[in-house]
């Protein structure tokens, strides 16, 4: 029983990267226990994990807050990304009128533009919101704009020759097509907007009630409490891995029984 489990695909993906990790933490541990390093310089996991223990309360407070910054940008992100998508597909001239500013928004880097996010908006959670999303919105344009498009030629000749409506060709031809590049548009996405949350957070300062992993740390570089600061940084890692794997879920459970990006 224990023999075939081992040699499932599935198993071996989750199982070689943990047992790795595993490993890694142990020589981490050791090497430092050996050469009597400094907490102030680098922190044992075992550091790292009493942080994370007795600061919870702060720690998950504070998670709390971007992830709240991050789901409502990549939110926003997904839903106005994708009616822009259905414009552009609807007119090359729309689209060649607006893509380059939706490109301009997306090279000129969010540092820049943030403090003028935070100063025209007064809220300051919206503002994070915003700045979370002009990060996150370009994969999902981009990669849903791709999918409307790439349509078979073939096909899209057989609905105009019986003479489909324009709603008809999107949704049952276009938006079907474009479902593989729209959900690997969201696996790049939630990504990007906890990033965005995180910079914006670290742009804005914003202590208090209302402060995120961010801001806890710079508030641990500060007091050079590294065991929090490599704590926080553990939790925003481990978020962005449960965005990546939820966003993979949700594309497989759309995608598995028809599509062979999905198959095993």
């Amino acid at each position: 029983m224990v023999k075939p489990l081992m040699s499932h695909p599935k198993f071996r993906r989750i199982a070689a990267p943990l047992a790795l990790g595993v490993i890694l933490l142990l020589i981490w541990q050791i090497s430092l226990q050996q050469l009597n390093v400094p907490v102030y310089l680098i922190p044992k996991p075992s550091d790292i994990g009493h942080a994370l223990v007795s600061q919870s309360g702060l720690l998950f407070g504070s998670l709390w807050v971007t992830l709240k910054v991050t789901l409502l940008a990549f939110i926003c992100a997904v839903v106005i990304g994708t009616l822009i998508a259905f414009l552009f597909v609807q007119s090359r001239v729309i689209e060649a009128c607006f893509m380059p500013y939706a490109i301009l928004f997306q090279v000129t880097p969010i540092v820049a533009i943030a403090p003028l996010v935070i100063i025209w908006i007064q809220n300051t959670t919206l503002a994070l919101v915003v700045c979370a999303m002009l990060v996150a919105i370009f994969p999902i344009l981009t990669n849903t704009t791709l999918g409307l498009r790439s349509v078979n030629a073939g096909l899209l000749n057989l609905f105009r020759i019986n003479k489909a409506s324009r709603w008809q060709e999107l949704m049952r031809l276009r938006v079907p097509n474009a479902l593989p590049y729209f959900f690997g548009g969201l696996r790049i996405s939630s990504g990007l907007a906890l990033i965005g949350a995180v910079v914006s957070e670290f742009v804005a300062g914003t202590g208090g009630t209302s402060a995120g992993l961010a801001y806890q740390i710079l508030q641990a570089g500060f007091q050079l409490d590294l065991p929090l600061m490599f704590a926080a940084l553990f939790l925003i890692t481990c978020t962005g891995l449960v965005l990546f794997v939820a966003m993979s879920m949700l594309s497989q459970m759309f995608l598995n029984k028809w599509h062979e990006s999905e198959q095993t």
